[in-house]
């Protein structure tokens, strides 16, 4: 005991001069495995990634329709169509299809993201065609049962009714509403209470004939699967699929453009206990040049712990207990927000920091000891998602839609560490430093007076009146 406590005594000063985590080793490129295609006589696109550590499989059906496909007033239609997809098919009530999945050992579900709509499953490779069936089942066949709708739909509205109670929720619904108008991208991807009321179950069978079609669809499988095995069981569960005669339905543009004016916009809601502080813009396509330069920008600015938002706001002032900001780039021009949470009185202070460290981003090249271990950090995060193959489905999966190279996941990690300091500061100055919408839920009393002596004009909507599904925000009062 006394040795070692004498040695421990020799290391302290050691210890103590250690004030700075070591350098991030060189990175190393991810091994992946290289996917194999082949698109079936009705046009699904097919797409395997072998890898045979374990005895697993994930597989995904992705369609090529989101709630960006939602049709006026009928918003969170595509979300509610995945929910009830699995619920029901021409020969299988939803108890028989969740039975049959789990005896198999497996997982089944569906889910709506902006731009696609995918069938997702977890199996044992030795139960894979089987399993496989299910898929096919729901994403043919799907019913949409009207009592499964009706439960699903008013646990819906409940859940938004409860959601868009907190500050944070809500801060975010009308950041989008500010950044994209009445496009799609500026509605809600889950709807509204008002939206999801008015869905009847034709609309999600006309949803489902518009846009489940195999010539609008790719399958991608990765795991314990042969190449040539997976391209059989498709054609055998897949190869007889065939969409509509009519065309797909024409969608409106998504991501146009919102007010040109940018808002600095408060809805008073004096019941709220802190205040939720959104700096919201346009960013970039998924498809856009410069992505791999924003998901560097981005996370210098606010990925992460070691982000700069959340040094400034959490770490050296204590005003929150995380911030943070995130590029979502889609199909069409997606959404940028920096964000974070504070207490009333401190939200004129944040609102500052966030439009604040945007533009300071722009002014000055990231030194070289900040941005080496920020590129560490997507490049560790990128590594480990390709650990399991669900993760690995989910980034090629990501590709195939947006109709990129299949290869660009083997240049992920080059790619990130060839941006530089220079490409990240013109980057920001493009599309960081710009004017930028701000949205501030709270209780106005607190923090008003401070904010409008920083923002010339300031936009106060009690909560009462406020209406998030359209793009005035406000309720529309009647005539008298």
């Amino acid at each position: 005991m006394k040795r070692w406590m004498a040695a421990l005594l020799l290391a302290l000063p050691l210890i103590a001069q250690q004030t700075t985590p070591p350098a991030p080793a060189a990175p190393r490129e991810a091994k992946l495995p290289q996917p194999v295609e082949m698109t079936l006589d009705n046009g699904l696109r097919v797409i395997v990634v072998p890898k045979h550590d374990l005895p697993l499989v994930a597989a995904r059906l992705m369609v090529k329709a989101g709630a960006a496909a939602d049709p006026r007033g009928r918003e969170g239609l595509a979300d509610l169509t995945a929910t009830v997809l699995t619920l029901g098919t021409k020969t299988k009530s939803a108890e028989q299809i969740a039975r049959g999945v789990e005896a198999l050992g497996a997982t089944l579900s569906a889910d709506a993201s902006w731009d696609s709509t995918t069938v997702d499953l977890s199996v044992m490779s030795s139960n894979l065609n089987k399993a496989m069936e299910y898929v096919a089942d729901v994403a043919r066949n799907a019913t949409f049962p009207k009592d499964e709708l009706e439960r699903e739909r008013a646990q819906g509205i409940d859940a938004l009714q409860a959601s868009l109670a907190q500050p944070r929720v809500l801060a975010a619904v009308v950041a989008s509403r500010l950044t994209f108008g009445d496009a799609p991208y500026g509605a809600n991807l889950e709807g509204t209470p008002k939206s999801l009321a008015k869905i009847e179950r034709d609309d999600l069978v006309k949803f489902h004939a518009a846009h489940f079609r195999p010539n609008n669809a790719v399958l991608v499988l990765a795991g314990d699967v042969k190449a040539d095995a997976a391209f059989a069981l498709a054609k055998s569960v897949f190869g007889t699929w065939v969409g509509p005669a009519a065309g797909r339905p024409s969608a409106r543009r998504p991501g146009g453009p919102g007010d040109s004016a940018t808002r600095v916009v408060v809805v008073d809601m004096p019941d709220a206990g802190q205040a939720a502080v959104i700096v919201g813009r346009r960013g970039i396509r998924r498809v856009d040049p410069a992505y791999l330069q924003a998901i560097v920008a981005n996370s210098v600015l606010g990925a992460g712990y070691s982000s700069r938002l959340n040094q400034e706001i959490r770490i050296k002032r204590g005003l929150s207990y995380g911030a943070g900001s995130s590029f979502e780039p889609r199909a069409q021009v997606g959404p940028f927000t920096a964000r974070t949470e504070t207490k009333n009185e401190s939200a004129a202070e944040v609102a500052s920091i966030l439009v604040g460290e945007m533009k300071r981003l722009s002014t000055a090249d990231v030194p070289e000891a900040e941005l080496t271990p920020r590129k560490a950090a997507l490049i560790g995060d990128f590594a480990q998602s390709l650990e399991t193959t669900s993760g690995i489905v989910n980034r090629v999966s990501a590709l195939a839609r947006h109709d990129l190279p299949l290869s660009d996941i083997n240049r992920y990690i080059s790619g990130v560490q060839s941006v530089t300091a220079e490409q990240v500061r013109k980057f920001a100055g493009t599309n960081l430093s710009g004017d930028s919408n701000i949205v501030i839920v709270g209780d106005a009393s607190k923090f008003l007076e401070p904010l409008k002596q920083q923002f010339a004009e300031v936009e106060v909507i009690p909560s009462a009146e406020l209406d998030i599904d359209s793009a005035t925000l406000r309720v529309r009062k009647e005539k008298k």
